[in-house]
């Protein structure tokens, strides 16, 4: 297993981040604010979940740079590969597998 963790050091990230240390499963940390995802990172990521799970509409880049009218098309994947303040985190990585916010669930039976 090779578990990356890309997120912020929100409520979220800490439970994901002891979700995988109470099992002792090894995991690289990525700050998304700092680093970002690499285009290799974004496109496998994106392939997994589909390019709405990764926006958070929630977040204040959102509305700054008028995610609401460019829907999921080319411009809206460039502008949010370019801004990582807009990904939903934490992206839990393991292979070519990917899961957008706190998914126990589904990181049980990556184990």
């Amino acid at each position: 297993m090779n578990i990356q963790i890309f997120g912020t050091k929100g409520f979220d990230t800490q439970k994901a981040e002891r979700y995988f240390k109470e099992r002792k499963i090894s995991y690289q940390y990525i700050e998304l604010n700092k680093y970002g995802l690499s285009k290799g990172e974004f496109d496998s990521v994106k392939s997994a979940v589909g390019l709405k799970a990764l926006i958070n509409e929630k977040s204040k880049e959102y509305e700054r740079l008028n995610m609401r009218n460019l829907g999921v098309g080319k411009v809206a994947e460039e502008v949010l590969f370019k801004n990582p303040k807009l990904y939903n985190s934490p992206i839990v990585r393991n292979g070519k597998k990917a899961t957008v916010g706190y998914q126990p669930d589904i990181w049980k039976d990556w184990e």
